[in-house]
């Protein structure tokens, strides 16, 4: 098996933005460093704090304390956007940090009922 240290989500077409516990950015793939780069060049150990306003910090916090996801879509200069932000857990359960991925969605996206 070809192990890929994670090349499929550096070069994916969604933004991947990882966190720690402490909120701090860990990880950001090459979409995610293309959407934040008016930001600066590299956000790697910054905190989502600085750069979020304080109703967003207060759904970081609460993700941070007891998991779980926000999940919705936003319309930014005519392209529409699903962000998924969830916790991620560490080898013994604890929250770790979160992901956030955000991709671009069609406007008339079907939704199928199965």
């Amino acid at each position: 098996m070809n192990n890929n240290n994670g090349i499929w989500s550096m070069n994916s077409i969604a933004a991947i933005t990882v966190c720690n516990e402490k909120a701090e950015i860990i990880y950001m793939n090459q979409k995610a460093q293309s959407v934040f780069a008016k930001y600066g060049d590299d956000l790697k150990g910054q905190s989502l704090f600085d750069c979020h306003n304080a109703h967003s910090a207060s759904i970081i916090r609460k993700l941070l304390t007891e998991g779980g996801s926000n999940v919705y879509t936003i319309e930014k200069n005519g392209i529409r956007k699903l962000i998924h932000q969830s916790a991620w857990y560490t080898e013994t359960g604890c929250i770790g940090g979160l992901t956030e991925i955000s991709m671009e969605i069609p406007f008339d996206m079907p939704h199928f009922i199965r």
